[in-house]
């Protein structure tokens, strides 16, 4: 008796179960296809990732300033930080805070708002330019292949941070860390490719080589 009721119980359910399937087949493939290509990552992202290179960063100067409270003396500091990723990408930023770690992230997040593409040629630049801020001036001199970066420590994390590996530089005047950072920038932003110069000028340009 018992198997008799299980049987009738399965050939009903199970005769129900066939009909809604055969009354709609379509919904479950469909329901596959809407979720699965969303499932899946997108090409154009992983190329874009994969592209970028990555960013470096170098602390040119760390700043410390004293404020004279009634219970002595309370430090903060700042620092004067350089991005760039040695391929003609560079930034300059500035931090402050109350501790040393945490003015330098400020700097590299202020520096990444503010990144600048440089025209270079080969391994130096491709003239004689220079820059000014402030009371500073520096002077930027191709040179040739093996010369090295010739500079002091401010202009130095500029320019290896942009690219830049053989030329020569002079500093006249004042010789604060923040100006010379700036002017370097300055006199790297008014670099212009061949392709540009004839352009604006309109005439043919031919390059000088110098070595």
């Amino acid at each position: 008796m018992r198997q008799e009721k299980l049987d009738w119980f399965f050939r009903k359910f199970g005769e129900k179960k066939l009909a809604e399937e055969s009354a709609n087949p379509v919904s479950n493939e469909t329901s596959e296809k809407s979720v699965a290509p969303s499932a899946r990552p997108s090409s154009e992202v992983r190329l874009s990732t994969q592209e970028e290179q990555p960013l470096e960063d170098s602390v040119v100067k760390i700043f410390r300033c004293a404020k004279v409270v009634k219970g002595g003396r309370r430090f903060s500091f700042a620092a004067m930080v350089v991005v760039g990723d040695r391929a003609g990408t560079v930034g300059i930023g500035y931090g402050k805070a109350n501790e040393v770690p945490l003015a330098v992230e400020k700097g590299v997040k202020d520096a990444k708002k503010s990144l600048h593409k440089i025209t270079l040629s080969d391994r130096t630049i491709p003239y004689q330019v220079q820059g000014k801020y402030g009371a500073t001036k520096v002077v930027l001199v191709p040179a040739s292949p093996g010369t090295g970066v010739i500079a002091g420590s401010s202009a130095r994390a500029v320019l290896e941070l942009s690219g830049v590996q053989d030329v020569l530089t002079k500093v006249y005047r004042s010789t604060s860390a923040k100006n010379v950072v700036k002017a370097t920038l300055s006199a790297l932003l008014k670099l212009r490719s061949k392709e540009v110069i004839e352009s604006l000028r309109g005439v043919k340009v031919e390059a000088v080589k110098r070595w």
